[in-house]
């Protein structure tokens, strides 16, 4: 099979992240002929065809999801090779950082990481998007290629990442450098208690309504919550954490929250521990194989495990 040229893998990037041959020629500086012309030309070195084309533009196929996934990869170690080179044995890094973060670790843990960073690498730059835990979540943005690092939550099994089916976390703990599917690297940062939060002072916390948000429906917590009878049915779904946090607070109910969510609550709400049988999850960062051994993203991995320690 005939290599793919760096501007072949542009078009594929473009034509996926903008839905159309002429949206794409459009950001490429290319003609729409000269832009199916490329495609074409993938599509005949790979043996698959990339793209689904319709009157509503141009979509991928899976073969396309996973090659358009790798196509951005590989521009971006061509982006940062500039920066590793001149960095090489200097001890300094700089460029662009694309980090994905879910609510609560980009609001309590990124933060500190990133300042510290930033004053010892004056040079990088982070990027940083919050995606919410749901679907291909944030570890998705980095086999999408979209980021060069996420904080997520960690399944069981010692390396999975939640987010693919909803789930959020993990009772099991992933070893730093485990892998994930996708072949991604993973490495836990820190575990997390969940409690029980209630509005101050009540005297039967146990018999409010529960309120809940998506994101917090993880296989890790499923078998937990199904053995607890005094657990009802959520009868409101929150848009997120700090949304749930604030209803307990006006008195609306009751909810199970994880340690970070929690470093928003205020003395409107009381917390409970579960006890030593209650739900955890594993927070931490996923990485792709070559983006890991980049000295920006091993600089914040530093940063981050020292947050956690």
């Amino acid at each position: 099979m005939a290599d793919l040229s760096p501007q072949e893998l542009r078009v594929l990037a473009a034509v996926a992240d903008s839905g159309g041959f002429s949206a794409a020629g459009a950001l490429l500086g290319l003609s729409q002929s000269a832009v199916s012309h490329s495609v074409r030309g993938s599509e005949a070195k790979v043996g698959a065809v990339l793209f689904e084309r319709g009157r509503g533009g141009a979509s991928p196929t899976p073969a396309g999801e996973r090659a358009v996934a790798l196509a951005r990869r590989i521009l971006r170690m061509y982006e940062v090779l500039g920066a590793e080179a001149r960095g090489a044995g200097r001890d300094t890094v700089a460029g662009v950082l694309r980090i994905a973060a879910f609510r609560s670790a980009a609001l309590h843990l990124l933060p500190p990481a990133l300042e510290r960073l930033t004053a010892r690498h004056p040079g990088i730059r982070p990027e940083v998007r919050v995606v919410r835990e749901l679907g291909a979540g944030t570890a998705g943005e980095v086999a999408a290629g979209r980021a060069d690092l996420a904080i997520a939550t960690l399944n069981a099994g010692g390396g999975g990442v939640g987010g693919a089916t909803g789930a959020t976390g993990a009772t099991g703990s992933a070893p730093a450098g485990g892998a994930a599917p996708g072949r991604l690297l993973t490495g836990v940062l820190r575990e997390e208690a969940y409690a029980l939060v209630h509005p101050a002072g009540h005297p039967d916390p146990r018999s409010l309504p529960l309120l809940d948000w998506d994101e917090n429906c993880g296989s890790y917590t499923r078998d937990w919550w199904r053995a607890q009878d005094w657990i009802p049915r959520a009868t409101v779904k929150a848009e997120d954490d700090g949304m749930v946090l604030t209803m307990v607070g006006r008195g609306l109910g009751m909810a199970i929250l994880p340690e970070l969510s929690l470093r928003e609550a205020t003395d409107a709400v009381d917390i409970t521990g579960l006890g030593p049988s209650g739900p955890v999850r594993h927070v931490g960062y996923v990485t792709a194989p070559e983006s890991a051994s980049t000295l920006a993203v091993r600089a914040l991995i530093r940063e981050l495990r020292s947050e956690a320690g």
